[in-house]
């Protein structure tokens, strides 16, 4: 084992730690819902987005977490969103 890989901070590169990550440290930005996929009891368990940081435009996806599921009402298409990013990664992103 080299010298190195003891002092090295070791990732939690698991979705849900990425989520509590940008939800913690993220910047606060707006964006918008395009699109939903719906299960087959008709609820939204997936929303698509779109948001612009800096003059770019970036769309993204993401499963919504049984909070979330609860205020479906919330998640229509067209409806305006909040969303934390990675201001190093600006694509990196979470619904809030």
């Amino acid at each position: 084992m080299s010298l190195l890989r003891l002092f090295r901070r070791k990732q939690d590169n698991t979705e849900a730690a990425r989520r509590a990550r940008l939800l913690r440290t993220g910047r606060i930005a707006e964006g918008t819902i395009f699109d939903i996929a719906t299960d087959e009891q008709g609820h939204i368990t997936h929303v698509f987005y779109a948001y612009e940081i800096n003059g770019v435009e970036y769309e993204s996806s993401q499963t919504l977490d049984e909070a979330q599921r609860t205020h479906a009402a919330d998640y229509v298409a067209g409806a305006p969103i909040t969303i934390r990013f990675d201001p190093r990664q600006p694509a990196n992103s979470v619904v809030v």
